[in-house]
Formats: C-alpha cells, structure tokens, sequence
C-alpha cells in the first residue's frame, strides 16, 4: 500500500456553479495539468486532492467537483456544511450562469454551519473572451459585493487556474490562523495532518524535558 504523504493541514473545497460552466474542466487542468472536454455532466460528486505549500506549511486540498443539474442537489447540499471553502463558477459567454449565481449563494449559507465558508468567484472560459456576456467589471463588483475574490480561467489554455486554486487556499490558511475560522470536532472543512500532530508532540516532549525538576544540594526536588 502507498504511503499517504504527510500534510499539515486539510481543507475540504467545494466547487459549484450551473451546468456546462467547466468545473470538472477546471478542477482537471488544477489537479493533473490538462484540458479535458467534459463531454458526460458530472454525476452527484466526483473528488479529487493536491498538496500545495503555504507559508512553509504543506496543504493538502481535498476538492470536490459538485454536479449543477438540480436532480443532483439533494446530494451536493450535504457537501456544503463540511467544507470551508467554495469556488463558485460561471461561464463568462453566458449571463444566465452568472445570473445564477446569487441562487448559489444563497443555497451555500443556509446550509454552511456556522464556522462559516470562505468562496471565490471564478469566470471561466476566458479563452472565448471574443463571446463575452458578463463585463469584467459587473463580476468584480458582484463579488466585492458579497465579500469575494474575483478571477478569470481558461482550462483550455490553463491561465489563472493555478492562482484560482491557490488564491482561495490563502485565504482560507490567513483565516484559520487569525482564528477567524476554528477547527472543531466532527467538522471536516480543515482538519490537522500530520506534520502539525507530530510536531505538537516533539514540543511536548521538548517541554517535558526542560520541565523536569532538578535535585537541591539538600537531595530535594525543586
């Protein structure tokens, strides 16, 4: 069996957004570097994961590609209360996805629990740019808005993905370690790996060590 790589911490990540928008496309271009068609709508939930380092630490992103289609909503809404972020996709040639997106939001906070959940606003299919519906600037002050960071993607060509991804993990780390967000017990949006636990342990130790109690000339321990 293959050794799971050590982290330090796991953020659960979902992505949402209508139909046809390109998630599956973007969260395949972000995990193993290429462009695939999404020819099959996904189908409930499809997972993927990538390490990635932040501030010396190693991240482990535990992605979930959510369906659009509203038959699938029943199960993508139990995804939202375990995760702490969101990537909120539109496709930048078509309005109604943009459109759309309040209805997701709204979705995502009554369901969220309340350790609450950092999202970023991505509109995709920057390469077909030329079939522009949604203004660069409506997006940005659509997510300012609504307390979100805004990008633009292309998994075709792979710009701004990497950052989409990356932007979001920074943001969801800076809030944990303002303490903005907890980790509490039976929430799975950002758990601690490894690293972290072994790490605690050997500062424990460490302590312990310098903490013995040395012996007074008398033979007392002091």
């Amino acid at each position: 069996m293959a050794e799971i790589a050590p982290y330090d911490y796991q953020f659960r990540v979902i992505l949402i957004g209508d139909p046809t928008v390109g998630k599956s496309a973007l969260l395949r271009q972000f995990t193993d570097g290429k462009f695939v068609e999404q020819t099959e709508p996904t189908v409930g939930v499809d997972f993927s994961a990538k390490m990635m380092e932040i501030d010396e630490k190693t991240i482990k992103l535990q992605l979930w590609d959510t369906a659009g289609h509203e038959r699938f909503r029943s199960i993508t809404r139990s995804y939202y209360r375990s995760a702490s972020g969101a990537i909120i996709v539109y496709d930048i040639t078509n309005r109604q996805s943009f459109q759309s997106i309040i209805n997701w939001l709204e979705e995502l906070n009554n369901t969220v629990c309340a350790n609450g959940i950092v999202c970023l606003l991505v509109g995709h299919k920057s390469d077909l740019s030329i079939n522009r519906e949604v203004s660069i600037e409506e997006a940005q002050s659509f997510a300012k808005e609504h307390d979100m960071e805004y990008i633009e993607t292309s998994a075709k060509t792979a710009d701004y993905v990497d950052e989409a991804f990356n932007k979001l993990a920074n943001r969801i780390h800076r809030d944990l370690m303002s303490e903005r967000i907890k980790i509490k017990d039976g929430w799975d949006g950002v758990k601690v790996g490894r690293h972290t636990i072994q790490s605690e342990e050997v500062t424990i130790m460490k302590s312990q060590t310098i903490q013995q109690p040395t012996a007074s000339p008398d033979g007392c321990a002091c």
